[in-house]
């Protein structure tokens, strides 16, 4: 038999919703999702693998939703920015980058500061701290003195309590290289919000700029008073360190004088490679006529600033690494057939369905529709409260284009993602219970109007809330496989199997996320561009159904 293409196809992107075996860790098998389970057995059902390699990162690198989304849009492995820029590092021509360079000269023509800002982790999902320490080495070879590092903390692509560790591994770097002083140190909790609660960032942006916040005499202090209120790593909010003031005192103490503020005059450099959590912090600093806060920002005399990455096209900023170019994928090649295109997530997870799935382009395609939910306002438990997030309304949101005119249809759930970072359970169980409920009525609604709907995601987390080693909160993301269900008439198995999601931890993956883009086009009956170097799943999935 073969398979009749079909008009429009559905790809659903369940965000941090990884496959493993079944463990008191595993919100997904403890949610025991009905329909989820019912979908995997009766349709066809398979593994992709997520990270590493497999998607352009170092091995044993755990993927993240940025390289998941780029690499389910391009339809090829794309080469990730966090190896670009160790490669760099590892043939020196990292020392020789004209933006990193420029910094430096701007800073000794101007006898001012290098302010080093960004996630000081090990995590490798927005930033690498390696990538921090090639700078400070750079600053020694350079011979510029007036060093100081604004450190945001992690405690969600790394374990909770991870800074002190962290911050003693940055000492011996900063010792080493005799460059280097900690200026503010901010949970990424406030310096890294990307759903636009700019009250976070501002409070971030005024301990770097006026030295509003808590002040005191060490990064270490900071993080251990807030340790003794069991506020950790991503929650911690801003401290202001004040720096040395000449030698010791008599007693041994610190003679402590004024802050680093990022002055005029001075350089910025954000290393953070990932866009999407440092968009709002430099847009405070290098967005002209900037006014989301509830104070007016400085308007700076001589500032430069330079990103890692590009964070967006209308910055004021120099780039050290340009964007690598993707063409020919998704949502380009829909666009260049003249068919339309909708692709809608909530706040939290929009930049993944548009910049990062259409390979890094910013603006739509023509005919590309985007659609953006907000998420709810998070508190302090980020989503404990509100599992749910805006699952709901963004199903519903997409169900009423379904009989629209377009012919390709994007959807990314945030929930077992955000929540999963919470590290709570019951919560995390909550959120696949609300998708398993979303999904249902989706795919109802797809077999009605004879729409393929396919579902994947982009990396694991909240399959692995439990550290097997320790028996710790597990807050990471996963370096699990992922799923791929194909949901359509023409598939649905003659035999149906039992075990739901259970059974998929036990089968090896047959491809990458990259072979996602191929098997969309195969059944859309669109052929393959010569760029797309994945492959078409879709035999393997007609085996799997009888055909």
């Amino acid at each position: 038999m073969t398979i009749q293409p079909y008009k429009k196809l559905v790809l659903v992107v369940l965000d941090g919703f990884g496959i493993a075996t079944g463990s008191q860790g595993n919100a997904i098998v403890m949610a025991q999702p009905t329909h989820i389970n019912y979908l995997i057995d009766n349709y066809p059902a398979t593994t992709l693998q997520a990270s590493g390699p497999s998607v352009g990162l170092p091995w044993g690198e755990m993927g993240n939703s940025e390289v998941g989304h780029l690499n389910l849009g391009a339809g090829r492995i794309i080469g990730q920015d966090l190896s670009r820029i160790t490669l760099s590092i590892e043939d020196r021509s990292f020392f020789r980058n004209p933006a990193f360079l420029q910094a430096c000269e701007h800073v000794k023509k101007n006898n001012s500061n290098l302010h080093l800002v960004g996630l000081v982790s090990p995590g490798g999902v927005h930033s690498y701290d390696e990538h921090l320490y090639a700078l400070l080495g750079l600053a020694a070879e350079q011979k510029i003195q007036n060093v100081y590092i604004h450190m945001f903390l992690d405690g969600r692509d790394t374990p909770p309590q991870i800074a002190l560790e962290t911050l003693d591994k940055l000492s011996k770097k900063m010792r080493n290289f005799d460059v280097g002083k900690i200026a503010t140190v901010t949970g990424r909790f406030y310096s890294m919000d990307r759903a636009e609660h700019w009250n976070l960032t501002e409070q971030t942006y005024r301990a770097m700029v006026f030295g509003e916040g808590k002040q005191v005499g060490s990064a270490q202090a900071a993080i251990e008073d807030s340790y003794a209120q069991h506020i950790f790593d991503e929650m911690v909010p801003p401290n202001v360190i004040l720096q040395e003031n000449g030698p010791p005192r008599l007693d041994g103490e610190s003679r402590l004088g004024k802050p680093a503020l990022v002055s005029d005059n001075d350089a910025v450099i954000h290393f953070n490679f990932r866009p999407d959590r440092a968009l709002q912090i430099t847009r405070a600093f290098a967005e002209n006529n900037f006014n989301k806060f509830t104070q007016p920002a400085k308007v700076f005399k001589n500032l430069l600033f330079v990103t890692m990455t590009e964070f967006a096209h209308d910055l004021n900023v120099k780039m050290a690494f340009p964007p690598q170019e993707i063409t020919n994928g998704m949502a380009e090649l829909i666009s260049k057939k003249g068919l339309r295109q909708f692709h809608i997530a909530e706040s939290e997870k929009y930049a993944h369905v548009s910049v990062f799935f259409n390979g890094g382009v910013i603006n739509p395609f023509p005919g590309e529709e985007r659609k953006i939910i907000t998420s709810p306002a998070s508190n302090y438990q980020n989503y404990v409260d509100v599992p749910e997030m805006s699952a709901y309304k963004t199903t519903d949101e997409l169900i009423g284009k379904l009989k629209e005119n377009y012919t390709f249809y994007l959807i990314n759930y945030a929930n077992p993602d955000m929540v999963g970072h919470t590290g709570n359970m019951q919560a995390s169980i909550k959120a696949i219970k609300v998708i398993d409920e979303c999904l249902q009525k989706l795919s109802a609604e797809c077999l009605n109007q004879n729409i393929a709907l396919l579902i994947t995601a982009d990396h694991g987390n909240v399959e692995e809330l439990l550290d097997i080693r320790s028996g710790g909160i597990d807050k990471e993301h996963s370096t699990n496989p992922v799923p791929l269900v194909a949901v359509m008439g023409q598939l649905k198995r003659k035999h149906p199997k039992e075990g739901g999601i259970v059974s998929l931890a036990g089968i090896v993956p047959v491809g990458v996320l990259s072979d996602v883009a191929p098997t969309m086009l195969e059944l859309m009956g669109i052929e393959k561009p010569a760029e797309m170097t994945g492959i078409s799943l879709l035999p393997q999935l007609t085996k799997q159904a009888g055909i």
